[in-house]
Parts: structure tokens; C-alpha cells; sequence
């Protein structure tokens, strides 16, 4: 089973518009072409930039294009109207919930609802934490991933880790207890970063569209650059998974459309 990984189209409309988009087709036209086919797709949030319906309209546009299953996570940026344009499609499972969980033979993927609207910090509160212990325990022999905008570790840009994943040790926790998670799976910070956390490795996959600089030295904003655009392929590799790098941008790949 395979399992692309994107985050952070952050589509807006408007003039504007067309470079973001054009950066989410792509990455779609890049993994269908992909051999054989990732079984699913989770997209870590900041789906849209200003959770308005016309974006939202756009977003299920370029979706429409996919043909094998994609699992949203809100971001921060999807506002209030995530559940409102997206609930009972194929992108929440067919649900009305921000949380949901899929089952698939060899593995089992939970989106979480990591946003705290308004805030740029995620939390995932102590009944969603209860809700991933159990989901995690229905299933203890099968490889899990949870999925989420929120890193809940740090990465070391002192910037994006003053708004990350609040209540990330109680998360470690569960995760550390139940042993069967392959990743957590995040977004939110623009770039791609691996942690190994809490018996797991935490993997926060790219932005579709912009970067964010690799500001270490201090808390400043980081600010933006494009550089050459990738996405997260999670394979299993022998007892456990590998996770592959996929250019999109900057290299001659084979694209699906």
C-alpha cells in the first residue's frame, strides 16, 4: 500500500489564483502517474486560503480530477467552513466530521482535527486524544497513520514551533503506548522535515505551492521562496516504511494529465 502525502495548497481566487492552483494539478498529475498507484491520498491542511466557498469550489475542482480515494485534514486556514463545503464527500469518508478514520487491509488512516479557529497553534483536546487511543486499539496488529495540519513536535524554526501541536505529549503518549503507528503524518510548516518522536517517526510533508525558508537562528518570520516542489510517498519497506521524496517541479517527471 502506498500513501502520497501533500499539504498546504493554500488555494486562494481571484488574480492570484492560478499559481497555486496549477502547483496542486501538477502534484495530482505526478502521483497518478506514479507505478503502481498510491492507495490513497491525505492532504495535511491549509487546503484554501481564506475558507471561503469560491476556494472551496476550486479546491473540489482540481479533486474532481482524482480518481483513488483523498483524505482531508482541516488547517488552520480552511476556517469554519471545512465541514460546511466538504461534509458527506468522499474527501471526510463520506462523514460530516472533521475526525474520521479509514480502514484499509494493511492500513489504517485517522485524520485528526488539530485547529483552534482563530489561532495559529493546534490543539486536539482531550476527546479527540480518547477518540485515536481507541480508534488505534481496534486494530492494534495493523500499521496506523495519523494525520493531522499540526506537527506535534518540534522541527527547529523557532517561528513555526511557537505554533505547533499544543497538547503534542499527550498525543506521544497514546502513540508511545499503543506502538502501532508508522507515522504521523503534519503539515503546516512549508517544508519537509522527519522527527523520529515517540517510538514513531512524525513526517511533515512539503507545501504544494510556496516554502517556507529555513530560518534556525532566530524567531523571526521565515518568509517564503519557491523552490522546487515535491510531496511525501509512504511505502512499506521490509518490518516498517519508507518515506520517498517525489519531485513535482524542477525535474523531468512522468505526469498522468
Amino acid at each position: 500500500m502506498l500513501i502520497a502525502h501533500l499539504s498546504d495548497p493554500h488555494l486562494p481566487t481571484g488574480p492570484l489564483a492560478a499559481a497555486p492552483a496549477t502547483a496542486l494539478h501538477r502534484a495530482f498529475a505526478r502521483l497518478l502517474a506514479l507505478e503502481p498507484r498510491p492507495a490513497c491520498v491525505v492532504i495535511t491542511g491549509d487546503l484554501v486560503e481564506h475558507g471561503t466557498p469560491d476556494e472551496y469550489a476550486l479546491l473540489l475542482d482540481i479533486l474532481g480530477l482524482c480518481p483513488i480515494p483523498v483524505h482531508l485534514a482541516p488547517g488552520n486556514h480552511d476556517g469554519p467552513r471545512f465541514t460546511t463545503e466538504l461534509g458527506g464527500s468522499r474527501y471526510l469518508a463520506g462523514g460530516s466530521s472533521s475526525s474520521y478514520a479509514v480502514e484499509y487491509p494493511s492500513a489504517t488512516v485517522i485524520v485528526a482535527d488539530s485547529v483552534i479557529h482563530g489561532r495559529a497553534e493546534g490543539r486536539l483536546g482531550d476527546t479527540q486524544l480518547a477518540w485515536i487511543d481507541e480508534t488505534l486499539g481496534v486494530r492494534p496488529d495493523v500499521p496506523a497513520f495519523i494525520a493531522m495540519h499540526h506537527p506535534p513536535v518540534a522541527v527547529g524554526i523557532p517561528f513555526l514551533d511557537g505554533m505547533g501541536l499544543l497538547d503534542g505529549p499527550e498525543l506521544g503518549e497514546i502513540v508511545a503506548r499503543r506502538g502501532n503507528v508508522a507515522r504521523v503524518l503534519a503539515g503546516h510548516v512549508h517544508r519537509t522535515i522527519a522527527v523520529p518522536w515517540a517510538g514513531t517517526l512524525a513526517s511533515v510533508a512539503p507545501a504544494t505551492y510556496r516554502q517556507t525558508a529555513l530560518r534556525l537562528h532566530d524567531a523571526q518570520p521565515p518568509g517564503y521562496l519557491i523552490e522546487p516542489a515535491t510531496f511525501l510517498l509512504h511505502a512499506p519497506a521490509g518490518d516498517g516504511w519508507a518515506t520517498h521524496s517525489v519531485a513535482v517541479s524542477g525535474a523531468g517527471a512522468v505526469l498522468a494529465y
